[in-house]
């Protein structure tokens, strides 16, 4: 049997393209690593990075590195503490409960849209996080709803990320 080098060749393309493959789903795979950080008097806290662009079902972990402070990772979402919805209608809230330093929390995101997230008891400190899961709507939702900022203080509000920001960049850190 006589093997021409274009077979050898085309077999050699397969294999580049499988392993190729592979790798994409890997990385979609992977998970995202958020840190719980702050100062050690305490005087800033905050999550790093603050925005982030994920795919749909890929994993976040929320780590807590501050060794001087417990930090949630709160969905804000009517069911946490009658919060306002700021997550996709029909995405499932989360609610890490306090992390000590050096616990980790995680949650898949399967809903397509934007995801802001809290720190329960830094909130009023701007401790605030947001997850594009793929594409989000560009208009419509949540975000133009002038009730979705109620209850919200403001250094929350002037904490997140812009979606365009993160979209452009897909990981925000913390300036």
């Amino acid at each position: 049997m006589t093997v021409a080098r274009r077979d050898v060749l085309s077999l050699g393309g397969g294999l580049v393209a499988a392993v190729s493959l592979s790798r994409r789903d890997v990385r979609a795979e992977e998970v995202v690593e958020i840190r719980m950080k702050g100062r050690a008097d305490g005087s800033q806290v905050w999550f790093d990075p603050i925005g982030v662009l994920i795919k749909p079902g890929q994993m976040v972990r929320w780590i807590n590195y501050n060794p001087g402070n417990s930090h949630t990772t709160t969905a804000y979402h009517p069911a946490n503490f009658g919060k306002p919805l700021r997550i996709p209608e029909a995405a499932k809230s989360w609610d890490s409960d306090y992390l000590l330093p050096e616990e980790s929390f995680s949650n898949t995101f399967t809903e397509q849209g934007v995801y802001d997230y809290l720190c329960i008891p830094h909130e009023h400190a701007g401790m605030v996080g947001r997850i594009i899961v793929g594409e989000p709507e560009p208009h419509g939702g949540w975000m133009e709803l002038v009730a979705a900022s109620r209850g919200v203080p403001d250094e929350a509000l002037k904490a997140f990320p812009m979606v365009e920001e993160i979209m452009a960049k897909r990981i925000v850190r913390r300036v």
